[in-house]
């Protein structure tokens, strides 16, 4: 039976058949948790009598989400971490030289093609866009990875989405998965994979891709894959810290839905709150003044998402009610932002930009909100209490919405401050 990418991968993995449905025995090339998730595994590892991490080379912890640590019960979730990273030799980097696990990995060429990857975190499937079958796991099932080199996963059916048309430059990977999300909802691919493909995707920036993946979980996805072309296969091999070999679907793969979206009819969207697929164009929204910017997370802190934010914010000034915080994904995002002059813009706009971390996206710290305040973010999840006080809002956008909204105090179409001529520079940059 021909195969979709999701299978075909863990069938490479595995001695049984893969079959859409079947629970099979994986073996797992890498696996991490973060400064939360790590104590429990370390826990949990220790529990089940395990010594030693099955591959130290392949089994990472890196902290992100509350570093540089806000307080005392942080500090001690980053020493448990630390020592047992040390202790086993596995891979470990310190604050100063760490960037957001989903960001910072790729980056290491630790998450490749074809791979099967396994990470305490939901937005583990971010390593997708390079079409590794990237997948969330709780804290004690990564404990067993780390011990054994191997997991169970049931084989998931796949959903196709095809980007169809030619991309506006004011239409960002943000938007291509807020109208996924529009369209199918928070559980419409709940433990299936989504497979991105479509004309669209060809031109479609790595950066952007990666913020596509991210989000695949919110729509209770198992994974987000792009299949690997030209573009991906060349950022693997330029990092990539161990060989790989990519795996393809198959033609006449079956799929159990398949969507059609056409980019070139997208206007810049936002999520309304309390949940993600509350999808709603940015120029119908923006009566209700705003408090907060968050530029950043896992989700849209790359270079590109920069870039397109420091477009706006260049020789403006963010509006005297509002916040602005910036959070480079990375160091080598942070330093690549820092020589293109994208953090000049930053400031001399009145932002503030942080060091690389989690931070505001899940209410940990450095831009924590108050009751009754209302944030536009780019990261990935608008839940009641999110990013801080239940009574507060989280609106979530690209970058180029998020920093027209930091412009103007309220939710913001960016076309409404540059003209489509002025756009034209994000379809010649680079990616990171």
């Amino acid at each position: 039976m021909p195969r979709t990418l999701a299978s075909a991968i863990i069938a490479s993995r595995t001695r049984q058949k893969a079959v859409e449905g079947e629970i099979c025995r994986v073996r797992v090339d890498f696996a991490f948790a973060n400064d939360i998730t790590a104590p429990p595994a370390v826990r949990s590892f220790r529990k089940m009598g395990a010594k030693k991490v099955f591959d130290p080379a392949r089994c990472a912890i890196l902290p992100d989400h509350f570093t540089p640590n806000k307080d005392i019960a942080s500090a001690e979730q980053a020493k448990t971490a630390r020592e047992f990273a040390l202790e086993q030799g596995m891979l470990y980097w310190e604050q100063g030289r760490v960037g957001i696990e989903h960001a910072f990995l790729p980056e290491k060429g630790l998450i490749l093609p074809g791979e099967v990857v396994t990470g305490a975190d939901s937005h583990t499937c971010t390593g997708g866009t390079l079409g590794a079958f990237a997948t969330g796991m709780g804290s004690t099932d990564l404990a067993a990875v780390w011990a054994l080199g191997e997991t169970w996963l049931r084989v998931p059916e796949t959903i196709r989405i095809v980007f169809e048309g030619r991309r506006p430059p004011w239409i960002s990977g943000k938007d291509l998965i807020l109208e996924v999300l529009r369209r199918i909802g928070v559980q419409g691919a709940r433990y299936r994979a989504l497979e991105f493909g479509g004309p669209a995707v060809k031109d479609l920036p790595l950066d952007d891709r990666f913020t596509v993946a991210n989000m695949a979980v919110e729509t209770g996805a198992k994974t987000g894959l792009f299949v690997p072309d030209e573009t991906s296969l060349a950022y693997a091999s330029a990092r990539a810290a161990r060989p790989f070999a990519p795996v393809y679907p198959d033609s006449g793969a079956g799929y159990v839905e398949t969507h059609e979206i056409d980019v070139g009819g997208l206007q810049p969207l936002v999520a309304l709150p309390h949940i993600p697929s509350n999808v709603r164009p940015a120029a119908e929204c923006g009566k209700d003044p705003i408090h907060q910017v968050f530029i950043g997370s896992c989700t849209n802190g790359r270079l590109r998402d920069l870039e397109q934010a420091a477009l706006l914010l260049k020789g403006r000034q963010v509006h005297p009610s509002v916040r602005c915080i910036v959070i480079p994904a990375s160091p080598e995002i942070f330093r690549a932002a820092l020589e293109r002059d994208f953090i000049t813009a930053f400031t001399d706009a009145g932002a503030v930009v942080c060091t690389p971390t989690c931070g505001p996206c899940l209410g940990g710290h450095m831009g924590v909100l108050a009751g009754g305040e209302r944030c536009v973010s780019t990261s990935n999840r608008n839940f009641k209490g999110r990013m801080g006080h239940p009574g507060s809002e989280v609106i979530l956008a690209g970058p180029l919405v998020a920093a027209a909204s930091a412009l103007k105090g309220r939710i913001t179409d960016p076309r409404e401050i540059l003209s489509e001529e002025e756009f034209q520079p994000l379809e010649v940059a680079s990616d990171a």
